[in-house]
């Protein structure tokens, strides 16, 4: 099933459909699939609708500075923080999700929790010798959190097995509330996996797409690939929510 959750969404995100609709237009030899393909490609790649998506995701559960943080037993950062792996003594390959790190970080420097856990993530076709959380907790002992106050987890594979192992670590230490960490698109997803999962935990999400402030210009309507990718995002998540629901 979950083969099958990664690769679904792939028929039936923009880009996959446009493709789609151009074979068969060619096939048929119709015109329309294939104006409906180039039109379905602009409206998705257009800034305009993007960051509307991203943001609609991001609303769920609003951003907050870390001292409007409540205490609790521990703080737990979902991985995707690192990129590709590089070799030791190099400097760390960060993802667009590394934020989730610094969050985890200042909230420990802020004593809002005694444990600070990462999730120990690794990607069968990422080549890594290590789980990223092993990763992450390097980059913490650098930014000087005690190596004692440290956890990373076994090793998962996605979001709900990170809410597995989590609510397994939380029995056994008796937590009774955490601090969840991850990017604020991925929050939806991940507080309903977790609650799933019987972790009573408080939202802090972090790397936000959409600037909200930002006024609407002529170039929201013209196609850019990073908007193209924040609709695919926003209806990726969508479509994990979805399968969860129904197989889980």
């Amino acid at each position: 099933m979950l083969f099958l959750n990664k690769l679904l969404p792939l028929f039936v995100l923009p880009l996959g459909a446009t493709v789609g609709l151009i074979i068969l237009g060619l096939w048929r030899k119709k015109r329309w699939p294939i104006v409906a393909a180039l039109v379905l490609l602009y409206v998705s790649s257009t800034p305009f609708v993007g960051q509307r998506l991203i943001g609609w995701l991001e609303s769920y559960y609003p951003v907050k500075p870390v001292v409007a943080a409540d205490e609790a037993d521990a703080i737990v950062v979902l991985g995707g923080i690192f990129g590709p792996p590089v070799e030791p003594g190099y400097v760390p390959n960060f993802s667009e999700s590394g934020e989730r790190l610094e969050a985890g970080i200042r909230l420990m420097q802020a004593g809002k929790a005694p444990w600070l856990v990462f999730t120990g993530g690794r990607i069968p076709w990422e080549g890594r010798t290590r789980v990223e959380g092993e990763d992450s907790r390097a980059a913490a002992l650098a930014r000087g959190i005690a190596p004692e106050h440290i956890l990373v987890t076994a090793e998962v594979g996605n979001t709900a097995d990170e809410a597995r192992v989590v609510a397994a670590l939380g029995r056994e230490r008796h937590w009774r509330k955490v601090i969840l960490v991850t990017t604020a698109w991925h929050m939806p997803r991940a507080a309903r996996l977790f609650g799933k999962a019987g972790v009573d935990f408080q939202p802090f999400p972090v790397d936000l797409r959409r600037d909200r402030r930002r006024p609407l210009t002529l170039l929201d309507f013209l196609p850019e690939a990073d908007a193209l990718a924040q609709t695919e995002t926003t209806l990726r998540e969508c479509y994990g929510n979805a399968f969860y629901r129904l197989f889980r």
